[in-house]
């Protein structure tokens, strides 16, 4: 059995937590013979929740876990952790702008940043999952100079499943069928989500998407809008954002991160740009990436139509934009 690995978990008294924190005690993402301790931060009134949510870890009962750290304080939930789930950010709420989020948000992962940069492994990775997600792993990494930027992503693999499970059901066949999707920029209603290189498996042979959907008017204009809006959706229909779909997001995520992409697929997630496809450089975009020994390299040579060109240089114009007023906020 392996040595224990320190995991925190943000947000952990919140929706997100609830659903994500048994994935990672059960072994789904990090692997089922890799025993955890698992730190779980919240702010200081949520500790009596929280203390029901440590009650319920120990009555689950799950032989990989071996110590849980509830706590308020970054310096206990940052110390030593080799991978950090970034959740605890105010909820968007129905009617909300994500510029509201921003301001109030960008303080708190300033906060985390400095916290990882002094108290996490130098080889922590972290996936923001707060919205507004990209900026807010910007923030975070730039407030922690200590640990490779690289190490820092924010999550559109929730973006990535809803567009697969858009396009199964479309076709009518499983999901697990559906691969190499991509989610280009934002994790905002400008991202673009893109099935142009994607594949399905029908009768056991891999048929291009636009293919086998017949080059389907649906795939440039509904396909994107539902994907682009889906937490809006979620948000009307529930009156809260989405939970069980983003803790599995975030799973999927770590877990890819953590053990790899299989041989000829890739999954998006948000990364530090160095322009690839023309996108701005110095903002966290979401881009196609292969990972290998926890080391992601953006997938290259995808030809761009100029539909999609449109759709990346507005998802980039608004990382910018999201890029200058955080920085604004931060020097205040």
């Amino acid at each position: 059995m392996a040595q224990p690995i320190r995991v925190v978990v943000t947000g952990a008294a919140g929706q997100i937590a609830y659903s994500l924190i048994y994935q990672l005690a059960k072994g789904d993402v990090f692997g089922e013979n890799q025993p955890i301790i698992l730190h779980l931060l919240d702010i200081p009134h949520m500790m009596g929740v929280l203390e029901g949510v440590v009650m319920e870890i120990a009555d689950c009962a799950l032989p990989l876990v071996r110590e849980v750290v509830p706590t308020a304080d970054v310096a206990v939930a940052f110390k030593d952790v080799e991978a950090a789930f970034l959740v605890g950010a105010m909820p968007r709420k129905e009617g909300m702008e994500r510029k509201d989020l921003l301001s109030a948000n960008v303080k708190i992962f300033k906060v985390q940043g400095e916290a990882i940069d002094k108290y996490a492994k130098k080889n922590v990775l972290v996936l923001v999952v707060g919205n507004p997600a990209n900026t807010n792993a910007l923030i975070c990494a730039k407030y922690a100079p200590s640990i490779p930027r690289e190490n820092f992503s924010a999550m559109t693999r929730l973006d990535q499943n809803r567009a697969q499970a858009q396009i199964a059901a479309r076709l009518n066949v499983p999901v697990d069928k559906v691969k190499n999707v991509t989610i280009w920029g934002n994790h905002s209603s400008t991202q673009f989500p893109d099935a142009s290189h994607a594949t399905v498996e029908i009768n056991g042979k891999a048929v291009p998407v636009p293919e086998a959907l017949k080059n389907d008017p649906w795939l440039l204009a509904d396909f994107v809008k539902t994907v682009q809006t889906r937490g809006a959706a979620v948000i009307a229909a529930r009156k809260m954002s989405s939970a069980l779909s983003a803790a599995k997001a975030a799973g999927d995520h770590m877990k890819t991160l953590w053990q790899g992409t299989k041989p000829g697929q890739y999954a998006s997630m948000g990364v530090w740009s160095d322009g690839s496809y023309g996108a701005p450089p110095d903002v966290m975009f979401s881009y196609p990436v292969t990972i290998k020994d926890k080391k992601w390299t953006v997938v290259q040579g995808l030809p761009v139509s100029d539909f999609a060109r449109t759709k990346l240089d507005l998802t980039g114009k608004e990382l910018l934009e999201e890029k200058e007023e955080a920085l604004a906020v931060c020097k205040d």
